[in-house]
């Protein structure tokens, strides 16, 4: 067994902002070799449609597909899968799947307009995505809190036709990956994965057909699939490598804050987990809580690693200095484990969610909570924000001049559009004046 370390930095020293940048930097480097293997995956979907994903699905996922057909699950299958399943799941699926849909219900955007005094009417309309596409990982990968998180908002917004790809590698399914899509409305389920899935949705086939929107996560071959027809189609993220930032003020169970960095770090090696204190034996206390815990965990070399190499421990002045190495951070995941986590939130300004006070741990949130957890990573938070239901509804400008407002506007209009030498613009406006 490797010996554990993890960074331990000083906010206060001189050489701190780049020590953060370093341990923050995530360039996941391009595989060439992949993006060309995809490239000619999407170019013979393109072109023989069905034949490619079959072709595909047969050689990757070690199965014996003869017809198109064979790879649609039906409703009554999925319903058969939650039947199935033991009634405690069954009963976690189903409180998860209300809880994310009662949330969504309060995000949906609505249509509005306003009338302007010389009758003009301007506004805004909402409408649906017409068709989804969402990918679900298959394999070893089972992730019905992610057909949760991902299908019941587009539901909520009224997505016409949800369309679901899942690879079953040897033709082996995962039951509550079916029972979640069934609680979550998914319309259609298709067994095919990979990069073939996703030039599937983007493109259609005879079988499969196409989306205006790819959500859901993936391996390396799926992200580069869905980053290459992204224009085609829009794509919810990238998403990166997991992460957990705490903010602590020392009053906390140290063991309940080295447990909640484990929580993310579990995932893969690339994984950050970062806690920021203002009290310094509070810090030794957690790492202290880390190596005691570290050897009962059943992935313990993965967060070893993850802790290791992008894991840190940073000592502030106070919290006021925490939420400003947490907006310098911008995290996925930010817990405030501190008595007033209300008002040190008003200090933070980016983050994908944030966990208020010491009984929530980022986990309620990956599961049950209400929000969603597909949110941005890799300092996105900056800019971008949680998947919800405004992501599968789109807006539409609506304006509708009166007589006395086309007159008004077009004299504007006309100026600015001779302005541009565009003399079309101008007359089109002037002939109505």
């Amino acid at each position: 067994m490797s010996e554990f370390s993890i960074a331990e930095l000083d906010a206060s020293s001189p050489g701190f902002a780049s020590q953060l940048e370093n341990l923050l930097a995530w360039n996941e480097s391009v595989d060439f070799d992949i993006h060309r293997q995809v490239l000619d995956i999407i170019a013979s979907v393109r072109s023989r449609g069905d034949s490619a994903v079959i072709e595909y699905t047969n050689r990757f996922d070690h199965r014996q597909v003869n017809h198109a057909a064979e790879l649609e699950l039906s409703r009554v299958s999925l319903k058969a899968a939650f039947d199935d399943i033991p009634s405690e799941q069954a009963a976690a699926l189903e409180n998860a799947a209300n809880r994310i849909r009662a949330y969504a219900e309060h995000q949906k955007l609505q249509s509005w307009d306003y009338q302007e005094t010389d009758g003009t009417v301007l506004g805004q309309k909402i409408t649906p995505l017409d068709r989804v596409g969402l990918y679900v990982p298959g394999g070893k990968a089972a992730y019905p809190s992610s057909v949760l998180m991902n299908a019941i908002p587009a539901k909520v917004a009224g997505v016409g036709e949800l369309i679901m790809v899942v690879p079953t590698p040897k033709g082996e399914t995962n039951a509550l990956v079916l029972a979640a899509a069934y609680l979550a409305g998914v319309d259609r389920i298709f067994t095919v994965g990979g990069a073939q899935a996703v030039a599937a949705l983007a493109y259609g086939t005879e079988t499969i057909p196409a989306v205006a929107k790819i959500v859901g996560p993936g391996n390396i071959y799926v992200a580069t699939a869905k980053k290459l027809v992204f224009g085609q189609v829009g794509i919810d993220m990238i998403a990166g490598p997991s992460e957990i930032l705490i903010i602590c003020d020392g009053q906390t169970n140290p063991d309940w804050i080295a447990m909640d960095l484990f929580s993310q770090a579990e995932h893969d090696e690339n994984a950050q987990a970062i806690l920021i204190s203002d009290k310094v034996d509070f810090l030794t206390a957690v790492k202290q809580s880390i190596e005691k815990l570290l050897p009962t965990m059943e992935r313990a070399e993965i967060i070893r690693t993850s802790l290791s190499t992008r894991g840190a421990l940073i000592k502030v002045d106070n919290l006021l200095g925490a939420a400003e190495v947490a907006n310098t951070i911008a995290p996925e995941h930010l817990e405030l484990s501190v008595e007033d986590p209300d008002a040190l939130s008003r200090h933070i300004r980016h983050a994908g969610a944030i966990f208020m006070g010491r009984y929530t741990a980022e986990a309620l949130g990956d599961y049950c909570a209400g929000p969603n957890h597909v949110l941005p990573t890799s300092s996105t938070a900056r800019y971008s924000s949680p998947l919800g239901v405004y992501d599968f509804q789109k807006r539409t400008s609506l304006i509708n001049c009166s007589k006395a407002g086309a007159q008004a506007l077009g004299i504007t209009a006309s100026i600015l559009a001779r302005g541009e030498s565009l003399t079309a613009h101008a007359r089109s406006a002037e002939y109505r004046l």
